[in-house]
């Protein structure tokens, strides 16, 4: 089994200050966690974070990056410029890029496919809406989203991090069961077991409004291996609950 991963998303929120209160906080009560850390933050406080963090045990995580390696592309930010910052971890596909920018299942495998030709780890994410959940197409939506992926990064797909978010559940205070999560979980475990002897080494988050209250119950299911977290992630406090609740 997988060292689990708690990967913080902060979305489009911080400051200068608020993120130095944030990490400094975040950092003094980390101590040696049994799990993986990382926090997500928005492209302009790389650098920032990047010198907070330091050689700690919080790596430091991108949420987007581009499918091109270079060129004329205004505002898109290349995997090998993510790679200088020092960036461990990218975010690719997530639902609101997904919703809001139109991003396709082949755009996003390009996106992880970039990231991996420059030495930094993925964090796909895959998930349904409710209307896709309600007419029984949760794992058809899934397995798709999961299967161009797959198929652009067949050779080193195990070097990937996957994270289901049913859209429905982020944002909204709702979060799957503990066995909602562990069944889609499943689904997708056999999917890259089917694509790759080494599987077992791919971590799958889940990331539907994991807080401090449910995040225990979510890891000790079998397949869930950590967690995406959004709201929770901007208060140090909630962020390390989250942690300590990794077995």
């Amino acid at each position: 089994m997988t060292r689990k991963l708690i990967a913080g998303n902060w979305k489009m929120n911080g400051s200068l200050q608020a993120n130095a209160q944030l990490l400094q906080g975040v950092q003094a009560g980390v101590g040696a966690p049994r799990c993986d850390v990382a926090v997500c933050v928005p492209a302009p406080y790389l650098a920032q974070c990047q010198q907070l963090l330091g050689e700690g045990p919080v790596q430091l995580g991108a949420q987007d990056v581009s499918a091109h390696a270079f060129g004329a592309f205004t505002g898109e930010i290349s995997a090998a410029m993510l790679r200088e910052l020092g960036v461990r971890y990218v975010i690719v596909g997530h639902s609101e890029r997904r919703q809001y920018h139109g991003e396709t299942d082949q755009q996003v495998s390009l996106k992880a496919k970039a990231a991996l030709a420059n030495g930094i780890t993925p964090i796909v994410c895959v998930g349904e809406t409710l209307l896709e959940r309600e007419s029984g197409q949760t794992e058809l939506v899934v397995k798709r989203q999961l299967a161009a992926v797959i198929h652009d990064n067949g050779h080193c797909i195990s070097e990937i991090v996957v994270a289901y978010e049913p859209v429905w559940a982020i944002g909204t205070g709702k979060t799957a069961t503990p066995e909602q999560a562990q069944a889609v979980h499943a689904v997708l475990r056999a999917q890259l077991t089917a694509a790759s002897q080494h599987a077992d080494r791919i971590a799958i988050l889940y990331g539907g409004s994991m807080n401090a209250g449910n995040a225990k119950a979510l890891l000790a299911q079998n397949d869930i291996d950590g967690g995406l977290i959004g709201g929770a992630s901007l208060k140090a406090e909630d962020f390390l609950s989250i942690v300590a609740a990794c077995p």
